[in-house]
């Protein structure tokens, strides 16, 4: 094996323990007493502010000739003003970055189809390049505990999509991640001054659909409450085989995907295998530092479990604006959908719209709104009196958190939210005549 993956291996493991225990470096035994503290103080100092700076410095992207405070998921963009998150360190040849966010969560939804749940979301991921021959070598992974929460995931109205027992699809749920949600390499070449080439292969990993899936976006990651636009926009940034064939140029990127189009199964603890049979295309452009947008379409087969033969035509747009203040970070994204599906003896085209926007004011304090509208036709199971029927489903979420204490590098916030559903006087003896939906969280964020 070459010796650098050896030593980026190596390094992980200390980066992860460094995390979960960041006094841990204080108990060495090489010095003891006043000059131990002021050692080890220095030493933390010292790394901490060289982490900083690297977050800061022009670290370049494994996929193109940019900075990679344009990476989002998979191998979508985001803006490049975005702040890198997370810690960023150098080993030998090895530009590597580490985040991780974890939620505990209160949640509460309303009316005679709601519930309440008290659950865990978590997220981890390492990246690292390095150059490599001509080019530059990528790796990454993500993982996420989010399966211990069950496999019916969390009370969510209105969200469908998916299975938890393999018979019976999920609705007014939203279904948890699987535990591993990306591993993925690329490798990427030079093409002239400020373009690229790259191929990018993952199980699981990303096919060039939709925007920066909302749980790395700014303007959603913080938000602990799934959009219902999930299965419209970014519902494929798990997929179990993908591989991508991409080329940019300055600020204009375009790519396509050749993948298994068939979401996660009820076992979130596996990795999964079937053959590519979908694909997917999408066109990115980044005008400005502040702003990102993108068009994407997709041909899905098969994607449900439960109706094999529904094929799925998504086609997607969206901008994402995200401006620095004297006081904080401002990012805002607009995203459409439309899902396309057709199947023995039914054919329906559904949209879907989301706008979020969060404000991070002087690292501490963070509000975000998230309206969405989509039109859902899986509300109902087969049987019922409203089995079939679609439905205009409008909502708006408000929060805040409130951050109120470090550990190490991971910053602990307070915060909750609500969210404001109206629906159609059909759905009332379903639903009632004003559902809402209600979460209280603590997050700590690396």
């Amino acid at each position: 094996m070459d010796r650098s993956l050896l030593t980026l291996t190596a390094f992980a493991a200390q980066l992860f323990l460094a995390c979960a225990a960041p006094g841990a470096a204080a108990q060495t035994p090489a010095s003891s007493g006043a000059d131990a503290s002021h050692d080890h103080a220095s030493m933390a100092g010292h790394n901490m502010a060289s982490m900083a700076s690297m977050a800061k410095s022009d670290m370049t992207s494994a996929l193109g000739r940019y900075s990679m405070s344009r990476e989002g998921s998979g191998t979508s963009w985001q803006p490049d003003a975005t702040p890198m998150g997370g810690l960023h360190v150098r080993q030998g040849e090895w530009s590597v970055m580490a985040r991780g966010l974890v939620n505990a969560i209160y949640d509460k939804q309303t009316g005679p189809r709601g519930d309440d749940q008290a659950f865990t979301q978590s997220m981890a991921m390492l990246m690292g390049n390095r150059p490599l021959g001509p080019g530059t070598l990528g790796l990454r992974a993500m993982v996420s505990l989010d399966p211990t929460m069950g496999k019916s995931g969390y009370p969510l109205l209105f969200q469908t999509g998916e299975t938890a027992d393999g018979a019976t699809p999920l609705v007014d749920r939203q279904h948890p991640h699987d535990f591993f949600m990306e591993l993925a390499a690329s490798y990427s070449a030079k093409l002239g001054s400020d373009g690229a080439a790259f191929a990018y292969f993952g199980l699981p990993g990303e096919p060039a659909l939709g925007p920066n899936a909302f749980m790395h976006r700014f303007s959603g990651m913080r938000i602990p409450e799934a959009p219902l636009t999930h299965h419209w926009l970014d519902s494929t940034h798990i997929t179990f085989g993908v591989a991508t064939l991409g080329a940019s140029k300055g600020p204009v990127q375009i790519e396509a995907s050749w993948f298994n189009g068939r979401e996660p199964d009820s076992a979130r603890w596996n990795i999964e295998t079937r053959p590519f049979d979908s694909w997917s295309a999408r066109l990115s452009y980044n005008p400005l530092p502040e702003l990102s947008m993108q068009v994407s379409y997709g041909d899905l087969k098969s994607p449900e479990q439960l109706e094999p033969a529904t094929r799925v035509k998504r086609t997607t747009a969206s901008i994402s604006h995200h401006r620095a203040t004297g006081s904080g970070n401002w990012a805002t994204t607009l995203a459409y959908g439309r899902n396309q599906k057709s199947g023995p003896g039914h054919e329906v085209s559904e949209p879907g719209w989301l706008l979020e926007s969060t404000y991070v004011m002087r690292d501490t304090h963070t509000f975000f709104a998230r309206a969405e509208r989509v039109r859902n036709g899986e509300l109902f199971a087969e049987g019922q009196p409203l089995h079939g029927q679609e439905f205009d489903i409008r909502k708006l979420s408000v929060g805040y958190i409130h951050d109120v204490a470090s550990t190490g590098p991971v910053k602990w916030g307070i915060g909750g939210l609500v969210g404001f559903i109206k629906t159609p006087s059909q759905l009332d003896p379903s639903y009632g005549s004003s559902p809402r939906s209600y979460m209280l969280f603590v997050q700590g964020r690396l």
